[in-house]
């Protein structure tokens, strides 16, 4: 019989100790360590059950490196364009891909579906439902597939011997902390049995040149469940995140060493599926007949893609006593910080008074592009005067109360005047866009602004 090992390992970041000590000495975090029972001697279920023939072993020899072939591989296309975009133009072969979210947010939804659309031979190895169960979502999403497959399974011996016999183009695993392999004993979702079923599927990714989609649960922090050192065995970290109260969910990569990280995808979730939004403005901008005070359009990039988003203030009297200062979708120390901006370079008196500000749609935005809007969304409520719902703004403030150029403006600007805005207020620019069809207002300081629009 293998020699056994004991182990301790921390379960909140993974780190290893060879006995019990009440605080890990990596992460800090107190009565974490759990004894695991490790068997490294055996021999890994991954070579045990594919044999020569198909992992297609070979000894890696050292080459020059400008000797090295660097012909891209043709990306698998998953006929969805938002996971396409996300990924970075599709799956690569041999690639790992982690995606996590809340619970109930949609993750099984949107592989399944992405899996009905695969034209290629596709394993979908299910963990934590019944092949019932995912029939029944399938209908329910109304895709007819040729080409998938379900296993319901839980231990990685029993799923690489299907792969073996049936030689899948591409692998799905839902979830990665339902997998248990028999090399380490102890139960499934711990640290070590997240690491070993994870180091299999990578190493019978590579060896494969088969793309493999993982799903992961995530902690109560957000953060996903397992050692940190998950994410980093992965080749993309995908977030799938969204509210509850909305029925719009959000596509991020949060890592990919394959493409650009600031691609996002957004999906509207309704009864039979999950709907690519192809012009996201239709979500983030309120379609009503009147205008209202306190409105403003921001032109924001999130990667390549230029999006209008509505931004929303409200400015009241406090009759509590201490000023409430108050912001969803967007940082509320950066609204503080343009609040003093207000006071402090263009002379209005913000000091006493609530100070609400909302992104719609349900997303959060970081671009400082948006600093404008923010700006003329407050003051339009302060004033109780409404702005055109014809204009939209893009640049951002500084503490001296100038107004910056940001980066990409000629795709802020073609996109606002395809989306039919008649203007577009920006900070002074070397480039001209006069051929785009829509007006550019740039004005240096927010003093001169507010002449403009509020005089």
């Amino acid at each position: 019989m293998a020699k056994i090992k004991t182990t301790w390992f921390c379960q909140n970041c993974g780190a290893q100790h060879a006995r019990w000590q009440g605080q890990c000495t990596t992460c800090k975090e107190w009565n974490t360590l759990v004894e695991e029972v490790v068997q490294k001697e055996k021999k890994p279920s991954w070579d045990a059950a594919s044999g020569d023939t198909l992992s297609r072993k070979r000894t890696p020899q050292p080459q020059l490196i400008s000797e090295i072939d660097v012909t891209e591989t043709p990306r698998l296309d998953t006929t969805n364009a938002e996971f396409n975009r996300v990924l970075g133009g599709g799956l690569v072969p041999g690639s790992v891909t982690l995606l996590g979210g809340e619970p109930g947010i949609g993750k099984s939804t949107l592989l399944l579906q992405v899996c009905l659309n695969l034209p290629y031979k596709t394993l979908y190895v299910s963990g934590e439902e019944s092949a019932q169960q995912i029939k029944m979502r399938a209908d329910r999403i109304k895709q007819n597939a040729t080409n998938c497959y379900i296993l319901t399974e839980t231990k990685t011996q029993n799923i690489f011997r299907q792969i073996t016999e049936m030689e899948p183009e591409v692998l799905i695993i839902d979830s990665i902390q339902t997998l248990q392999t028999e090399i380490i004993e102890s139960t499934a979702g711990s640290v070590s049995q997240i690491r070993e079923c994870t180091s299999e599927l990578i190493k019978f990714a590579k060896e494969t040149n088969t793309p493999v989609l993982l799903i992961g649960h995530i902690t109560k922090d957000g953060n996903i469940a397992g050692p940190k050192i998950l994410e980093h065995m992965v080749d993309s970290v995908l977030q799938f995140e969204g509210d509850r109260n909305h029925t719009y969910r959000i596509l991020r990569a949060l890592k990919n060493r394959f493409g650009s990280t600031h691609e996002i995808g957004i999906y509207e979730m309704l009864g039979h599926g999950l709907r690519e939004v192809i012009n996201p403005s239709e979500i983030l901008i309120s379609q009503r007949g009147n205008s209202l005070s306190g409105t403003a359009i921001a032109a924001t990039m999130e990667g390549m893609r230029p999006l209008m988003i509505e931004v929303q203030a409200l400015v009241s009297t406090a009759v509590y006593g201490t000023p409430q200062r108050s912001a969803t979708g967007y940082n509320l120390k950066r609204l503080n910080m343009i609040l003093a901006v207000l006071e402090k370079r263009a002379g209005f008196k913000l000091g006493q008074k609530d100070v609400f500000l909302n992104i719609t749609g349900g997303i959060t935005v970081d671009d400082p592009a948006i600093d404008l809007a923010v700006v003329a969304a407050i003051l339009s409520s302060n004033f109780d005067i409404e702005l055109s719902s014809q204009h939209c703004y893009s640049a951002e403030v500084g503490l001296g109360g100038e107004i910056r150029p940001v980066s990409r403006m000629e795709q802020r600007v073609n996109e606002a005047a395809k989306l039919g805005f008649e203007k577009v207020f920006i900070a002074p620019a070397k480039q001209k866009f006069k051929e785009v069809g829509t007006d550019v207002q740039a004005f240096s300081k927010i003093e001169d602004l507010v002449k403009y629009l509020f005089s």
